[in-house]
């Protein structure tokens, strides 16, 4: 009885420490999973898919054209898109959300919200050749340790984590 309290009190602190940075890893290794999925989708249908980022609500959307004539073909996203999937940040436990934690130097120019893609904002757009509009999506969690995951104009999806001095 005595070794297995040694052994709990010892193993306990670990486990606290080593479960958020768990988490995070596994949101962000979701998030590249899910932004491939969209690139893919995109060049496999012909048509545009995008990942639109909701900051108030720490979630994001994989959406696919609806394929119909929009009102201004050189701007696809008019509000009737498909959502293909719906991803809760919460859904990795607590503690991880959209935020640069303590990373000091963003990759390009800003931090943001904790994403950076432009206009539209928050929605990194592939289209049918797979290239993307560039941008990050930075997530944090509890213990302010960072994640980053985005794409460049090529459509090369990247993650990166910050080491506490740069990016890896």
């Amino acid at each position: 009885m005595g070794l297995i309290a040694i052994a709990a009190a010892t193993a306990i602190p670990a486990f606290t420490v080593w479960l958020p940075n768990y988490r995070l890893r596994t949101a962000a290794n979701d998030l590249y999973a899910n932004m491939q999925l969209a690139k893919a989708g995109a060049v496999r249908d012909r048509n545009t898919w995008a990942v639109r980022f909701d900051t108030t609500n720490n979630s994001y959307q994989i959406l696919s054209d609806d394929g119909e004539p929009d009102t201004d073909p050189a701007d696809w996203w008019d509000g009737d898109e498909v959502v293909e999937k719906t991803v809760g940040l919460s859904n990795y436990g607590s503690g991880i959300a959209f935020g640069h934690g303590n990373a000091t130097s963003p990759i390009g120019s800003t931090f943001d919200d904790g994403v950076t893609y432009p206009v539209p904002e928050n929605v990194a757009t592939f289209n049918p050749r797979g290239t993307c509009n560039a941008g990050y999506v930075y997530l944090e969690n509890s213990k302010n340790n960072t994640f980053a995951v985005g794409s460049l104009s090529s459509g090369a999806v990247r993650m990166r984590r910050w080491s506490g001095g740069a990016w890896e």
